[in-house]
């Protein structure tokens, strides 16, 4: 729902200012329409359908893979795809994985959605509107910027998205926003936002070289300059960063590696996710024996350490999979 269109429509008729919250308010409850907002009168409810679009993105395709995960392929009013993803675990944790950009122009290699031709940034109704396909479905409570993009290249977006958050049932502590490292967007995290919002980082090499083959963009913000922001970002907020690592075979995956990786870290400051190396063409995945080698090494060092459980594969929802394209 795009907020400042509703805004003006209310306006233009005349209605009062709590109309607005109250159409907000039934949205992120869930409801699927404006006919199910019984507080409004009805013919208001008439005037929103005809003036107001329910959603800024349509439903192009949806699939649901046998674990549960469900993947929307959503088109934007102009055109762009997209796609988001909602994972269900046992646990009880109903995740939404968002995308902040049509696309990716950063092309880091292992991903899916670099190889896509970049759209265009999404506004910050397009990403909550992906978050309330899936609230309409059921219950959410956990959310990731993990989607589609970088999102601190969409930085105003993504954090004016995320506030709202809270009122699906997303509190601020359980929603993560992942960059690259790019660093203006990151600089502006660390400095503004003060809620508990979590910051993930995508590392997946320590050395420069092989990082730089691995996502170009670390020639232009050098890993030792993103986790020196870091670090100042632990020490304003008191808050641990996640450090992200995919697992490639024979790339970054050696005990060296992992020593290499362990040497920059400090543990309190920073968690690594370990992530199985989901199929997207170009590289083979790490074995389970060289993942649990790998976070061995880290642990000694007493560096936290966890391997991500890998979702929706079987229907390319996979982390580094999202890609539009099929």
């Amino acid at each position: 729902m795009d907020p400042a269109l509703l805004h003006r429509t209310l306006e233009k008729r005349g209605e009062p200012a709590y109309r607005a919250r109250q159409v907000w308010e039934w949205t992120a409850r869930g409801a699927a329409s404006y006919d199910e907002m019984t507080t409004l009168p009805k013919a208001l409810r008439s005037a929103l359908a005809e003036a107001v679009p329910f959603s800024t993105l349509d439903v192009v395709a949806e699939r649901e893979s046998a674990d549960g995960t469900v993947k929307t392929l959503f088109r934007t009013a102009d055109g762009h795809p997209l796609e988001a993803v909602l994972m269900r675990y046992r646990d009880g944790r109903r995740s939404i994985c968002l995308s902040s950009q049509s696309g990716c122009p950063l092309t880091c290699t292992f991903c899916a959605t670099g190889a896509m031709r970049f759209g265009r940034n999404l506004s910050a109704a397009e990403i909550l509107d992906q978050a309330l396909h899936f609230r309409r479905r059921e219950p959410v409570n956990h959310a990731v910027y993990m989607g589609m993009g970088e999102p601190f290249l969409n930085v105003d977006a993504v954090l004016a998205s995320a506030q709202r958050l809270p009122d699906l049932g997303i509190t601020h502590r359980r929603t993560t926003i992942s960059t690259v490292g790019w660093m203006p967007g990151l600089r502006r995290f660390v400095d503004e936002v003060e809620q508990p919002i979590r910051l993930a980082i995508s590392i997946h090499a320590a050395d420069p070289a092989t990082r730089s083959e691995l996502m170009p963009v670390n020639d232009r913000y050098p890993l030792e300059e993103v986790l020196a922001e870091c670090r100042r970002y632990v020490g304003l907020r008191r808050r641990k960063v996640f450090v992200e690592y995919v697992m490639l075979a024979d790339v970054n995956d050696s005990p060296a590696d992992a020593k290499a990786l362990a040497a920059i870290l400090e543990p309190r400051a920073f968690k690594v996710n370990l992530i199985p190396y989901n199929p997207t063409g170009l590289y083979e995945g790490s074995s389970r024996d060289a993942i649990e080698r790998f976070k061995a090494v880290l642990e000694r060092a007493r560096i936290p350490a966890t391997v991500r459980l890998t979702r929706g594969r079987d229907i390319e929802a996979a982390c580094g999979q999202l890609a539009s394209v099929r």
